[in-house]
């Protein structure tokens, strides 16, 4: 017999002592856990939500525990993207990065996007970029929401970030290699020839050679006094007003691109598809836009300023319906600093944290009926016009929570409101749509 053969017979031995202990270990409980089963050992209850991670994961569909980790953001938990998200969007990307290199790339881009700037230069770009795309429409045609909804925001992006004009071919170009980019992002993290993720991070060392290159032009100008005023982007804010490297700067305009680009697309694009199964929301949309429209002829002015924008009341409505609805980001990622107890149940150190933000969203316990599309939920009086009767606005909207919350609420939340607010305005007054076939929203897995 040879030598190895009794280690082999023994194996299933050894293998079911093992198993034995894990299973004694677990039932020794130190924690008052979350409810809610271990599942296998090894492979945990889930394979999916347990595949990228080291530790168990505790899924948080609760309001209050939802909005209590999202405040306790530094303290108590932190952000803790799989590995392969920080792989594809880079290491100090705003989305993985914590602590105080965070909170310098979030103050840098909360500053460009600025309340001032919005009211004087954003609001401008945002309406050009809007009638740019909607301009292309033809009397009976056939559009997909989606892809006009995503080139408005990423030329408009593109703009902003790097002064590049749309229809331009190296825009083109660059628009390109970001859609094989974002397929990846939310593709298997498999670094294997053909798969999406292997594309996806050729494309992302393309855009970001191209980046560097404008950098460098930038760069040179600089030096030589050959500053342009027209280039009035993040790359130049960033450039004269940050001590970042040329890494965190690449990345940092990598992560803007993707953050500002994609959300506020998928945003826009379930708007166009929500209203027309609300009739009575595109009229009263359309009876507030019209008001705005006729005071801007009776002064003889034809751009949109920051006055017109905030009488767009129920266009807020409307807005904030959609994200509710239609849930853009679902769920965050978290892992617990130190041993967390809430409400009686212990978190232990280490673990994953996954607050499901749609789960509150669609609460009938916080909405009532929250499958219905129903604008009118955010009035503060609940007006009538809306269908059936609705929760509180008050109270359900302590738990709204479409972009985020705490340290990490997202950069952009008041841009891509404006944006959806001001492409809203110019579909209502213009366009009547329908769908041309039935259709669905769905959410990719991430």
């Amino acid at each position: 017999m040879p030598d190895s053969e009794p280690i082999f017979l023994l194996l299933p031995s050894i293998l079911s002592l093992i198993l034995f202990f894990i299973l004694i270990k677990r039932k020794q409980r130190r924690y008052n856990l979350p409810p809610g089963n271990m599942g296998w050992p090894f492979l945990g209850e889930t394979i999916g939500y347990l595949r990228p991670y080291s530790a168990t994961s505790v899924v948080s569909a609760d309001a209050g525990l939802n909005k209590f980790i999202l405040q306790n953001e530094g303290r108590l938990f932190e952000c803790s993207y799989p590995r392969s998200i920080g792989g594809i969007l880079g290491k100090w990307s705003m989305l993985v990065l914590v602590g105080d290199m965070h909170r310098d790339m979030r103050i840098i881009s909360l500053n460009f996007l600025s309340n001032a700037r919005l009211r004087t230069h954003l609001l401008r770009e945002v309406e050009k970029h809007t009638l740019l795309v909607l301009n292309t429409w033809k009397e009976k045609c056939i559009f997909s929401a989606q892809d006009e909804a995503k080139k408005f925001t990423f030329n408009l992006m593109a703009k902003n970030i790097m002064s590049m004009d749309p229809g331009h071919p190296e825009t083109e170009q660059l628009k390109k290699e970001y859609v094989t980019f974002m397929k990846g992002v939310v593709s298997a993290p498999l670094n294997l020839p053909g798969t999406a993720y292997r594309k996806a991070l050729q494309s992302r060392s393309t855009i970001l050679k191209f980046i560097e290159k404008k950098m460098e032009v930038r760069i040179r100008k600089m030096k030589e006094g050959k500053e342009n005023l027209e280039e009035d982007d993040l790359l130049e804010w960033v450039l004269k007003h940050s001590n970042l490297s040329t890494e965190q700067i690449l990345d940092l305009i990598l992560s803007l691109l993707f953050a500002g680009h994609e959300t506020s697309s998928v945003a826009i694009t379930l708007a166009i598809y929500f209203l027309p199964g609300c009739p009575l929301a595109i009229q009263q949309l359309r009876e507030e836009h019209l008001e705005i429209a006729r005071a801007k002829n009776q002064s003889g002015e034809t751009e949109l300023n920051w006055d017109d924008y905030k009488k767009m009341e129920f266009t807020q409505c409307v807005i904030n319906e959609t994200l509710r609805l239609g849930n853009v980001v679902r769920f965050l990622h978290r892992k617990a600093l130190k041993d967390v107890r809430y409400k009686g149940y212990d978190i232990p150190c280490g673990w994953k944290v996954l607050p499901v933000i749609a789960a509150v969203h669609l609460d009938p316990c916080l909405f009532d009926r929250p499958q219905l599309f129903n604008p009118w939920r955010w009035q503060q009086n609940n007006g009538s016009r809306g269908a059936g009767t609705t929760t509180s606005s008050a109270s359900s909207s302590n738990y709204f929570m479409p972009f985020g919350g705490g340290p990490r609420l997202c950069a952009g939340t008041e841009l891509a409101k404006l944006e959806m607010a001001v492409f809203i305005h110019h579909l209502v007054l213009n366009y009547q749509w329908e769908l041309a076939d039935t259709d669905e929203a769905f959410a990719f897995p991430f």
